[in-house]
């Protein structure tokens, strides 16, 4: 399942949501980490490592930064922090300012349209990109990733969980909200098989052109649930009326989500140096907990991964 396009339209319609509490997550937190030697993530400063910063490329050193492309918005991986203005927040944005601070140089992120994004890498523009990427083996054949988190379909329900849904199983005979023409309406189409075979009756999928129309669907009380992807479910719980609407779900049989893929960071071919500097970088903030807290910042601590791999796809 690509995080990119296929989850495009579920987190545009968790922006709304996403933007009103925007200030309240990112508060205090610096993202020029270069000239201080430090910086500080989702509550936890961060140092600079001369080890790790001797391993990256010397054009990269002497530039200070590596040139970080992104889509956004797309909560909650990439936000900015006010409509209208370039200021960026989100789990992307502050994992690459976390390592940029371990490494000690600054991520520089900027916007670049999806479908730009790996051709701008191999133009030269930039040396990387955090946008959600599905790792997979078609663009490893021209870029290369450090896997970071995976990332599936998740469960939405009302606050409490009061229909008491732990797993897809519990979703059978009764009615889900699901936007259209999405991976989870496939999702949830696939699941109507194993619900006969119980005997517990087929889902009640019940479908709407937006993810926003099925989130008003589960607050009227007229579905159990709503399925979307993961990270967007536990973006929406968290913010959603300050996270006193709904709840995600985490089925501990599927941490990262229903039918997860890896999501990478992706680097240059040309710059097999950076790929390792990242990696060691991101595995040592894993080690120390700093992933997790971000992560956590964004509601979705479950999709993170714990070791950071390279080009895990195997699809």
């Amino acid at each position: 399942m690509n995080a990119r396009p296929a989850h495009r339209a579920a987190a545009a319609a968790a922006a709304a949501a996403a933007l009103v509490s925007l200030s309240a997550c990112g508060g205090g937190d610096s993202s020029a980490p270069a000239a201080a030697g430090k910086v500080t993530v989702a509550g936890v400063e961060i140092k600079k490592d001369r080890a790790l910063h001797d391993l990256l490329p010397q054009r990269i050193k002497e530039a200070g930064k590596v040139r970080v492309a992104t889509d956004v918005p797309y909560p909650p991986f990439e936000m900015y922090v006010k409509e209208g203005e370039s200021a960026m927040t989100g789990l992307d944005y502050d994992l690459g300012q976390a390592i940029g601070g371990k490494l000690g140089v600054t991520f520089a992120f900027a916007p670049q349209k999806f479908d730009g994004i790996v051709p701008a890498i191999q133009a030269g523009k930039f040396d990387a990109a955090m946008s959600a990427m599905t790792d997979n083996k078609e663009r490893q054949q021209v870029v290369d990733f450090v896997d970071y988190s995976q990332s599936g379909s998740g469960i939405l329900v009302a606050d409490g969980n009061p229909d008491k849904i732990t797993t897809l199983d519990d979703l059978c005979g009764r009615k889900v909200a699901v936007q259209a023409a999405t991976n989870q309406l496939d999702l949830l189409k696939g699941r109507q098989a194993a619900c006969s075979k119980a005997g517990k009756g087929k889902i009640d999928i019940q479908t709407f052109p937006k993810d926003s129309d099925a989130q008003l669907a589960l607050r009227s009380g007229k579905v159990v649930a709503q399925v979307l992807t993961k990270p967007a479910a536990g973006w929406v719980a968290k913010t959603a009326d300050d996270g006193k609407v709904f709840d995600l779900v985490d089925d501990p049989a599927a941490p990262g989500g229903y039918n997860a893929s890896p999501n990478g960071i992706a680097v240059s071919k040309q710059q097999p140096e950076l790929t390792s500097a990242i990696q060691k970088a991101l595995q040592s903030l894993i080690d120390d907990g700093t992933v997790t807290k971000i992560y956590d910042k964004y509601g979705v601590a479950s999709i993170a991964v714990k070791e950071a791999t390279r080009n895990a796809a195997v699809d």
